[in-house]
This record gives C-alpha cells, structure tokens and sequence, in this order.
C-alpha cells in the first residue's frame, strides 16, 4: 500500500487526535473536547473540524451521540504507531472490510470445489506458517499465499483476480499485523495459525458455511486485534 500523503489540516487533526487516543490522553469513553475548543487549538474553522472527527468516527474510533458529546469508542493497538503512518489506517481498516466480505465467499466455495491439489496447497501455505512462527520472521508474503491458495481453490477466477488485484494492499495490512503479533506474545501467533487451521479443516471437510464463517472470524479477529482495545 503506498503511504497515504498528509494532504491538509483535516489529516493533522485527525494524527493529533488519533494519537491523544493512543497515548491515553483521551480514554475510552471519555468525551473528546468541543468542535470550538479543537478548532481553537488547531486556529481552524469548525467545518475543517468536524472532516477530521467524520473520518474517526468512521473508522470507529470515536462515537457522537445526542445529548452526550462525542466519546472515545475505542483505542487502536499503540504499537500500530511503530510499523505504519496514523493516517494509513483508515485505508488499512477499509481494506479488511472489503477482505472479510470476498475471502468468506472464497472460503466457502473452496469447500465445494476444492480438489486434493488444493487442499495440499493451502496445506503447504499452512506448514510455512509454522516455519515462520518457528525462526521468528514476519512471513506477510507466506500468510497471503495461505488466503491466495484458499481464493484459488474456490475455482472462480474473480476471487483470484481480486487478490492479485490487491495484493499490495493486503501485504501492508498483513506486515502491520504480522509484526503487531510479533512484538506480542507466541500465544498470539499460535492464535493466528489456529485460525488459518480452523479454515483449512473446514475446507478439508467440504463444510462450506463452517469454511466462511472460519474465514469471516479470522479477519474480524485480526480487525479487532489491531483497532481493538
């Protein structure tokens, strides 16, 4: 994903406030300054004000609700700050959004369709998983080829094409939240490759809607991970 440049006063907000968040300066379920006093801060309009907040609402991060002023929703993983820009997480976000709705198809119609081929591919994708928790690397290019050999197993060539298509995105995703787990504990990475293994055997046992939700569960668990408290 090429690194999303700061465009104007509405991406500096946005990092500032973002960044209070992640600090604790402002906590979860704390209510965030008015739109004047940050438009004060930041010598800005209201308007200006009010595009910053927009895009952290809908990134979920913040909540506004009548009567009680805007809130803090949620705290993103303060490590995210180590391995990616602030304002490339909307992007991030978007992108496994788009992923949970495809991959969950792909998954399930890889339990219809695949044949002894495939399954032994995205075995093998699984294997090197391991390998990679083993030596402690980062393995972003072995965890695409895992969901690429699942999207291909489905037989349908527009779940490939779309992979490919947004390969660059999901590598930085993937980098972001390999070296997250990375910096954490084994656990996490051994809770990772559980969940890549919950959909192999799915797939493995021709169980379509047990292989989508499998997949649907790892991506919004990897969500959570990162834009979770």
């Amino acid at each position: 994903m090429n690194e999303r440049k700061t465009t104007g006063l509405p991406d500096k907000i946005y990092g500032d406030i973002l960044n209070r968040i992640l600090e604790g300066e402002y906590k979860e379920g704390e209510r965030l300054p008015t739109e004047h006093a940050l438009a004060e801060r930041f010598a800005t309009s209201r308007p200006t004000v009010r595009e910053a907040l927009a895009r952290l609402r809908a990134d979920g991060i913040i909540m506004t609700r009548h009567g009680s002023g805007t809130t803090v929703a949620r705290r993103p993983d303060p490590d995210v700050r180590r391995f990616a820009p602030l304002e490339t997480l909307s992007d991030i976000r978007r992108c496994y959004e788009f992923r949970i709705v495809t991959e969950a198809g792909a998954a399930e119609q890889a339990a219809l369709k695949a044949d002894a081929d495939d399954i032994a591919a995205i075995q093998h994708a699984w294997d090197q998983l391991e390998r990679i928790i083993e030596t402690r690397g980062i393995g972003a290019q072995d965890d695409f080829m895992f969901h690429l050999a699942v999207a291909r197993a489905s037989k349908n060539p527009f779940f490939i094409t779309v992979m490919s298509f947004i390969e660059e995105q999901i590598l930085f995703s993937m980098n972001l939240s390999r070296n997250l787990s990375l910096v954490k504990t084994v656990e996490r990475q051994r809770l990772v490759q559980a969940e890549h293994m919950a959909v192999l055997e799915a797939i493995r046992c021709k169980d379509g809607p047990a292989a989508g939700k499998a997949m649907r569960a790892h991506l919004e668990n990897a969500l959570e991970r990162m834009f979770g408290s």
